[in-house]
């Protein structure tokens, strides 16, 4: 399940600052309207706060801070599942129907997969990363 949720988190929160933006929080809002039609007004408004914070750190180059967001959907994606586990199958069409499909047709510079392949021999390192790495060796 904690795939399953930081895939969702990672994936709403890189379409903030795609052109895909307006069509994945419509379908992020109805999920929630679904689901949990109490909570779906304030999602939506968080949604809109969030896309503000995401250009921001993007223009600002702070990674941090876009990271945080991703952390802050995941947390708001596992107390939901927390309280009712049987949404995680539904979470998880949102995402692979609506979302994912949306990302990869719009700006997915910052979503989606990545494919590495390295071979080293001998004494050879190899570092990959699709993102931050950071390496500390003696």
């Amino acid at each position: 399940m904690d795939e399953i949720l930081s895939s969702a988190a990672m994936s709403l929160v890189g379409a903030m600052a795609t052109d895909a933006w307006q069509q994945a929080r419509a379908a992020v809002v109805a999920w929630w309207r679904r689901v949990r039609p109490d909570h779906a007004d304030r999602v939506d408004a968080e949604l809109v706060e969030s896309r503000e914070r995401v250009l921001a750190a993007r223009q600002a180059g702070d990674d941090s801070g876009e990271s945080r967001l991703v952390a802050d959907w995941n947390s708001r994606f596992t107390m939901l599942l927390r309280d009712d586990p049987a949404l995680a199958d539904e979470l998880r069409r949102l995402f692979e129907e609506e979302i994912f499909p949306l990302l990869r047709r719009g700006d997915s510079t910052r979503t989606g997969s990545r494919e590495f392949r390295a071979e080293a021999s001998g004494h050879g390192r190899v570092y990959q990363a699709g993102r931050d790495q950071i390496i500390h060796e003696s």
